[in-house]
């Protein structure tokens, strides 16, 4: 593996492999030690177009990249992505969106960090990130209800389609969330 740059982190798309490696920070350095998932979710969730992933990996069931399932992946399940600025409020709208059923599972993701443009101005926020799984034609009412409880003036709902995964957990997810 290259050499990691201090405070960044490190994951690779191993060479002639289907794995992506990843490597803790030392304890001293931004991240605690913690495992750097977290900040290469992006990569993991972002494929090239056709469904195939980094190194030629593509979709089907001699795929070893962990969790896939191949064929039996069902369409029409998404995951969302809402930024919050707090852990009270996460909370708050995490529960409300699966007492509605219009998410299986929500997990808050604390201590991101947020930089962007708002109104002219370069800003920078801590904040708590939701990722939801549900049904996709429920993002519509999704993104509804999370706009009309969220602080923000624009509050972000973005959602991705799932491709693939632990088959009983995405039927848990059909199962849970009604058309």
């Amino acid at each position: 593996l290259p050499s990691p740059r201090p405070g960044r982190p490190t994951g690779f798309w191993a060479p002639g492999s289907r794995s992506l490696l990843l490597r803790e920070e030392p304890a001293g350095q931004r991240g605690g030690g913690r495992p750097m998932l977290l900040r290469l979710l992006p990569l993991l969730l972002l494929r090239a177009p056709g469904g195939s992933c980094p190194s030629s990996c593509s979709p089907s069931p001699s795929c070893s990249r962990p969790m896939a399932s191949g064929p039996s992946s069902p369409p029409g399940l998404s995951a969302a992505f809402v930024t919050c600025p707090s852990q009270q409020v996460a909370k708050e709208i995490a529960r409300a969106v699966v007492e509605r059923r219009l998410a299986a599972c929500v997990n808050l993701v604390p201590g991101i960090t947020s930089i962007y443009e708002w109104k002219g101005k370069i800003e920078e926020d801590a904040e708590v990130l939701l990722m939801i799984k549900t049904r996709s034609s429920r993002i519509p009412a999704l993104a509804e209800f999370v706009r009309s409880v969220h602080p923000y003036e624009v509050a972000e709902v973005i959602a991705v389609p799932i491709q693939q995964g632990n088959p009983p957990y995405l039927k848990w997810v059909e199962e849970t969330v009604p058309e």
